[in-house]
């Protein structure tokens, strides 16, 4: 993967990345997940449910953004993220990354795609957030960058894990040694996950990977009703 791919996985890329925990703050608050082992417990099924429908739409969006722009087709696939998650709190916090992504991406590789993107959510003012989701940006932003509907895929397998890791440390004062061992431990997983994304990535829109994650769900919309939060999600 070329080094400017790399910055889209980088939390310092100004996107607001470091705000959000992937789902972990409340099952770090609840006790749910204490430990280290806990902790791989979970990214293993994030990465393998919401990892794996973020890949799908990433590559998707990577191979259409080769067709140039036209900002009514990027709607409809925006659709196919919404009906991947179910959650109201989850899309709007999706669409609120994609927006902050979409900015970043616009001013590091400038691109007509990028803009199409911006465009068609500008025109459609989305009620919860009227930005793109989260991966579908991701997938125009590695186009841009040169990347392939594969690259993208990956960048977004491994930070659908990055993020939730990188907070654990900060939500429950684990080991950071610890918590990037068992990051690395996922390598594999991640690998495959993107493997499996990136070969749907000229499939019909209607028909990527759609797995479940009704916990995470349940849990994005207690977060919306928390007193206090450290994290946005």
């Amino acid at each position: 993967m070329r080094n400017d791919l790399l910055l889209l996985a980088d939390s310092r890329l100004p996107a607001g990345g470091h705000a959000h925990s992937g789902g972990l703050e409340p099952p770090a608050t609840s006790g749910a997940v204490r430990t280290v082992a806990d902790l791989a417990d979970f990214l293993h099924g994030r990465l393998h449910t919401a990892g794996l429908a973020a890949a799908a739409l990433a590559a998707a969006a990577c191979r259409h953004a080769g067709n140039g722009p036209d900002p009514a087709s990027w709607l409809v696939l925006d659709a196919e993220a919404d009906a991947r998650d179910p959650s109201p709190g989850q899309r709007a916090v999706a669409r609120a990354q994609g927006k902050a992504l979409l900015r970043a991406a616009r001013g590091t590789w400038p691109s007509p795609v990028l803009d199409a993107l911006g465009d068609a959510h500008r025109a459609r003012r989305t009620p919860d957030g009227r930005g793109p989701h989260h991966p579908v940006v991701l997938g125009v932003a590695a186009f841009a960058a040169d990347g392939s509907p594969h690259d993208a895929a990956a960048i977004a397998a491994y930070t659908a894990v990055s993020g939730s890791a990188s907070a654990a440390v900060r939500l429950l004062g684990l080991d950071p040694l610890g918590v990037h061992r068992a990051l690395a431990d996922l390598s594999a997983a991640v690998d495959a996950v993107a493997h499996e994304a990136a070969g749907h990535a000229e499939d019909a829109w209607a028909d990527l990977p759609a797995p479940s994650a009704p916990v995470l769900d349940g849990w994005a919309e207690l977060h919306l009703l928390a007193d206090l939060r450290l994290f946005e999600s």
